[in-house]
């Protein structure tokens, strides 16, 4: 009986485009699900990783890139139980750590990291949501635990992990600010946030939109001197600054001197170790209900591509040519 199989597309080395391969489709181990991948979500990670140039994601080429997903499940294996066949499902679920990543027909994956596709949104929008909405939620719900009234400020609130802050902390009763360049002051104001040009002097908008105290919650995605700036606008006695960016050398005196706090978020560690996995699901799951309730959307890039128009989707990321999330289609 021959053995199933699959296509994939492969990034071989950082110079080549990507290859078409044919690999035997993969069977579901214990705790895992094999989905049939509709949609594969690009982040700018997987073009790091493409580049050689993300060491920190531990996928040396040649490798199978995509970290996002959304799909069916085929079949469940030992020990699962809150998936069957026939479900749709979303998730953050490889392309790092030597994991197979989602740029194929097919991939078994670990049955925490997945969470029930929101019905509300189609397998392109889902695939979209999970690396950017799980990073939001680490920073915003774990690390600073952001509360209804609280003044919250998203550095680079137009992006894919700052237009996800925008609408969770939305979601979750604060008032939003968001820092970006002029061109996109529309989409963040669609999003019910109040537009900060990201060229503006620090205590100037703290002075016009806090009065002066200080934001409660900062949101940095952009890193360098945007996190510095942070240090800066924070509220005294309780503010808190989380970054997903955070990889610099930087001068902790002014986060001190207000007796606030910073947080790092890493949202691959769960992938890397293998500990935390089951949280990510259960992000994913109240991902799934603000979606269907209304509040929650990702922004998508109008382009459709597919697996042969891959390299296309990645040169649109690359030369700043898209317009929200790239996704690409894999399956009806």
């Amino acid at each position: 009986m021959p053995i199933p199989s699959m296509r994939a597309l492969q990034a071989p080395d950082p110079a080549s485009p990507l290859r078409m391969i044919e690999l035997p489709r993969p069977a579901p181990g214990p705790g895992q699900v094999l989905v049939r991948i509709k949609a594969s979500g690009v982040n700018p990670l997987d073009l790091k990783i493409r580049a050689a140039a993300a060491a920190h994601a531990r996928h040396p080429l040649p490798n199978i890139l995509g970290i996002d997903m959304a799909g069916t499940v085929e079949a469940a294996g030992p020990g699962v139980t809150r998936f069957k066949a026939g479900d749709a499902v979303f998730g953050m679920v490889g392309g790092v750590g030597g994991h197979q990543g989602t740029l194929a027909e097919f991939a078994a994956v670990d049955a925490d990291l997945l969470a029930l596709k929101p019905a509300g949104l189609d397998m392109r929008a889902a695939a979209a949501l999970p690396l950017i909405f799980i990073t939001a939620w680490e920073g915003l719900v774990d690390r600073a635990q952001v509360k209804s009234g609280e003044r919250v400020l998203v550095h680079g609130g137009a992006g894919g992990v700052g237009h996800m802050a925008v609408q969770l902390a939305k979601a979750r009763g604060a008032e939003i600010f968001a820092t970006e360049g002029a061109e996109r002051r529309g989409l963040v104001e669609s999003q019910g946030a109040t537009f900060i040009d990201r060229t503006e002097d620090v205590a100037t908008y703290v002075a016009a939109h806090t009065g002066g105290d200080g934001f409660d919650v900062i949101y940095d995605t952009a890193g360098g001197p945007t996190l510095d700036a942070s240090f800066q606008a924070v509220r005294p006695y309780g503010g808190r600054v989380v970054s997903c960016l955070g990889w610099g050398t930087h001068a902790l005196a002014p986060l001190s001197f207000r007796a606030a706090s910073y947080a790092g978020v890493f949202t691959l560690l769960p992938l890397l170790t293998g500990k935390g996995r089951a949280h990510h699901g259960d992000i994913l799951a109240a991902a799934a209900s603000l979606a269907d309730a209304g509040q929650l959307k990702p922004q998508l890039d109008g382009q459709h591509y597919t697996l042969q128009t891959a390299d296309a989707a990645h040169d649109a990321i690359n030369q700043r040519r898209a317009q929200g999330k790239v996704v690409i289609e894999i399956g009806k």
